[in-house]
């Protein structure tokens, strides 16, 4: 099994406001795979990802990825293995206002000592011919794609997506999940996307509902469509 998540729990305060968010999480996701994190929100599902991702602590439990537990890592080790295996795309794009598109991609590329080809990349998300433009210049699709430029270009085994299309309209969104459908068939990188929008589990490979901190449904998509015919 590739990632592996058992008996996640992780709980924010103490006394009287001590809430527990996750309540012993299991679930395995394949190399490869589309996997989407559906739950209304306050379920756990942002919480989990940021213990995937390594940003966040659990009080219980571990996270495995290829037979590598991140619980037994020292703080170096763990910096190491976020730089070197994972890719994360927020809501908000956090690019670097004063980089322009090519640098901002080039960022994640120094990460890596495996990096994608960053001109081919740009190509692959329709953001060559604006390579010399600053952030504020493109449109929140284009700085999205850019976003995940920057995740993707280091070539991580995991790409992180927390509420990738939150920000976005309809249209644009679903610009953005072909491309995320595009880059997981390419380069075959297992992504875990976090979303409110139930009408994305269908293009997904795996669906893990949470709600209340548990795994209420975990099941693979036998009828998967693509982004494209997504509708909400």
């Amino acid at each position: 099994m590739f990632l592996e998540i058992k008996g996640i729990e992780k709980h924010f305060g103490e006394g009287e406001s001590r809430v527990e968010v996750l309540k012993g999480i299991d679930m395995s996701i394949e190399k490869g795979e589309i996997c989407v994190l559906l739950g209304p929100s306050g379920s756990g599902k942002s919480t989990l990802l940021n213990i995937l991702g390594g940003i966040d602590n659990s009080d219980q439990g571990y996270i495995s990825i290829n037979g590598e537990k991140t619980a037994e890592m020292s703080d170096k080790e763990l910096t190491l293995y976020r730089r070197k295996h994972l890719g994360y795309v927020f809501q908000m794009y956090n690019l670097i206002p004063n980089l322009n598109i090519r640098e901002n991609i080039e960022v994640g590329a120094y990460l890596s000592d495996r990096s994608l080809d960053v001109d081919d990349l740009m190509k692959t998300l329709g953001l060559y011919e604006h390579r010399h433009k600053l952030p504020n210049q493109l449109s929140g699709g284009q700085q999205q794609r850019t976003a995940i430029g920057r995740a993707i270009v280091k070539n991580p085994d995991i790409l992180l997506c927390d509420e990738p299309t939150g920000a976005l309209d309809y249209n644009t969104s679903k610009e953005i999940l072909k491309l995320i459908e595009d880059v997981n068939k390419k380069y075959g990188n297992t992504v875990v996307m976090v979303t409110h929008n139930t009408a994305i589990q269908y293009m997904a490979d795996r669906v893990i509902k949470l709600r209340d901190g548990m795994v209420r449904k975990n099941y693979v998509n036998e009828n998967k469509i693509s982004a494209m015919d997504l509708d909400w």
